[in-house]
């Protein structure tokens, strides 16, 4: 028996087990499966492991993906350069877990990024501080491109949503959304942006997967921007993720 889950709150709108799940029965990988772990706290995730004995790896969700690190044996390069994992892998060693942390999410941001983008802008506008932002603005830096933080709260190198000024937004060739805004089932909201200023030569990429298109893409293709949603880079690194459980990175 294999198991393998995800972590996170909430974990409605996750598509992971779904994914999962269909593949096992593509490949007739009967004895594997795949479970979503809901926890209040990620100090559960210890209690967790002692009751889940098969658990041979699992993904990591909002809000956990900085908080997991206290309980890491052990961190991938990458993804102790971006501050933030995604994905993690189980071995038992005398019947202790060991955790070593990986990151999918930037690899796959990139690939996903690089099909769409087509010209490379001067600077992007990250909407949002959390987890996913990491890997956005590690992946942004290698690019050259000077990733411009937004938040609720004061952000060194960047702005508030409230002080956000037109030029900067209408300036960005790029505008990515890390938040959980207009994720299901709260699909009606939308990071607080002037949507007024953006127009037809920018790229909106919105991380979200479910729905397919948020608000946040539905107010930029209504200014005539393209639009990228999150799912060619969720099955990017679902397959990416895939491969660490199974030893194919070190």
């Amino acid at each position: 028996m294999r198991l393998f889950g995800i972590i996170g709150t909430p974990l409605g709108h996750s598509f992971s087990q779904q994914y999962f799940t269909e593949k096992f029965t593509r490949e007739k990988l009967s004895d594997h499966s795949y479970r979503k772990f809901e926890l209040p706290s990620v100090d559960h995730l210890p209690a967790l492991l002692e009751r889940e004995e098969y658990l041979c790896g699992f993904n990591v969700t909002i809000p956990y993906k900085v908080q997991v690190f206290r309980y890491l044996d052990s961190i991938d390069p990458v993804a102790a350069a971006i501050g933030a994992v995604n994905t993690v892998r189980v071995t038992r060693e005398e019947g202790r877990a060991l955790l070593k942390g990986f990151n999918t999410d930037a690899p796959a941001f990139r690939e996903s990024l690089m099909h769409n983008l087509g010209r490379v802008p001067e600077y992007a506008l990250v909407l949002g501080t959390g987890g996913a932002s990491k890997s956005v603005t590690y992946i942004l830096r290698e690019l050259g491109i000077k990733a411009v933080p937004v938040s609720r709260n004061p952000v060194e190198g960047g702005y508030v949503y409230t002080d956000l000024p037109r030029d900067v937004i209408s300036g960005a060739g790029l505008l990515v959304n890390t938040t959980p805004a207009g994720m299901a089932p709260d699909t009606d909201v939308s990071p607080a942006i002037d949507y007024s200023a953006l127009h037809e030569a920018q790229l909106l990429f919105d991380l979200i997967y479910n729905p397919r298109v948020t608000q946040f893409l539905s107010r930029g293709a209504e200014r005539g921007c393209r639009t990228v949603n999150g799912e060619q880079m969720f099955q990017i690194q679902a397959e990416m993720a895939w491969g660490i459980w199974n030893g194919g990175v070190s």
